[in-house]
C-alpha cells in the first residue's frame, strides 16, 4: 500500500467475551466474508483467528479468540483460556462482546480478566434484533454501571445492524500508523488451517449435540494437481464410540459433510476439489498437552 494519509491508523482490536455470544460471526461480518467458523455449540472457536480490514484510512486488524470460561480442567479447557486471555496483551483496543440482555457469572469473570488490559474497552451487546427496545435501554444503563466502557454499542452480528458503528469506535482509537499486511490480505491463516476449520464446522453443524466435544480436524495432505486441490484430512476423537457417530450409519455423515465442506473450500478456492476424510482414535488427546501441540494447538 502506498501514499497512506498522515492521519492513517492501524491497530489491533481483541474481539472477546464468553463462548456462543456472537464473536466469529461478528468478525465475519466486519470483513465482509468468512474467514471464522460459526455453529451454534459453544467454544466453537479453538483458535486465535486475525482478521485484516484494510481501507484508504486505516487497518483495523481484528484478533477473534475462543471464548473465555469457567471449569473445564482439561488441557483443552486450559489452552482455549490462554488463547483467549494472550490476546489481551499489547493490542490497542478490546470490544468486549456479550449477548442481548444476558449478563452472566461468566461475563462477569471476563469482566475481571479485562482488567489485566491496559487497552480501552467497547461493551458490543450483541443479538439486540431478538430482544424488547425498553428492556435493552435499561439493561444498558445497568451495564454502564460495572465498569469503565469507552462505549456501550447494540449490534446485531448476524444482520450486521449498528456493526459499522461499532467499527468506527473501533478506528478511532488505534493509533496513527503504517499498515502492518498487505492491503489485499485478509488473514494470518493458511488455507491449510482453513481447511481443517470448514470441515470441523460441518461436522458440528451436521452432528448437533451428538458431536463429541473431544473432536478435531488434522490436514495431512493439501496439494495442487493440475488445477484441483487434494486435500487429505483426518478427523480425530476420543474413542471407538465417538468414531461411530461421526462418520453415521452407512457412512451417511461423514460423506455429507466431506460434500458440504468441499463445496465450500471449491468456492473458498474457486477451484475443484477432491477431499478424503478418515476418523481415527487418539485417546484422551483433549487432556494432553503433548498431543494437542502435535495436532496444532499452540499459544499463538
Amino acid at each position: 500500500m502506498t501514499d497512506q494519509p498522515e492521519t492513517f491508523r492501524c491497530g489491533y482490536a481483541a474481539i472477546v467475551g464468553r463462548p456462543n455470544v456472537g464473536k466469529s460471526t461478528l468478525l465475519n461480518r466486519i470483513l465482509g466474508q468468512k474467514i471464522s467458523i460459526t455453529s451454534r455449540r459453544p467454544q466453537t472457536t479453538r483458535h486465535r483467528i486475525l482478521g485484516i480490514k484494510t481501507t484508504d484510512d486505516y487497518q483495523a486488524v481484528y484478533l477473534d479468540t475462543p471464548g473465555l470460561h469457567l471449569g473445564g480442567k482439561k488441557a483443552m479447557n486450559r489452552y482455549l483460556n490462554r488463547a483467549a486471555g494472550n490476546a489481551l496483551t499489547d493490542v490497542d483496543v478490546i470490544v468486549f462482546v456479550v449477548e442481548g440482555l444476558k449478563w452472566t457469572e461468566e461475563d462477569q469473570w471476563v469482566l475481571k480478566r479485562l482488567a489485566e488490559s491496559r487497552a480501552p474497552v467497547l461493551l458490543a451487546i450483541n443479538k439486540v434484533d431478538k430482544v424488547d427496545k425498553e428492556a435493552l435501554l435499561a439493561h444498558m444503563a445497568k451495564l454502564a454501571e460495572l465498569a469503565d466502557f469507552k462505549a456501550i454499542i447494540p449490534v446485531s452480528a448476524r444482520l450486521g445492524e449498528n456493526v459499522e458503528y461499532l467499527e468506527q469506535e473501533v478506528v478511532s482509537r488505534l493509533p496513527l500508523n503504517d499498515p502492518f499486511y498487505p492491503e489485499d490480505q485478509v488473514t494470518d491463516r493458511s488455507m491449510r488451517f482453513i481447511a481443517a476449520e470448514v470441515i470441523r464446522e460441518k461436522l458440528m453443524r451436521r452432528l448437533g449435540q451428538e458431536l463429541p466435544y473431544a473432536m478435531t480436524v488434522e490436514i495431512e495432505s493439501f496439494k495442487d494437481k493440475e488445477g484441483v486441490a487434494h486435500i487429505d484430512a483426518v478427523i480425530w476423537v476420543e474413542r471407538k464410540g465417538q468414531k461411530a457417530i461421526v462418520i453415521g450409519k452407512g457412512g451417511a455423515n461423514l460423506k455429507e459433510v466431506g460434500k458440504q465442506a468441499r463445496l465450500e473450500l471449491q468456492q473458498m478456492l474457486e477451484q475443484k476439489v477432491f477431499l478424503q476424510l478418515w476418523v481415527k482414535v487418539k485417546e484422551g488427546w483433549s487432556a494432553d498437552e503433548r498431543a494437542l501441540r502435535s495436532l496444532g494447538y499452540s499459544d499463538d
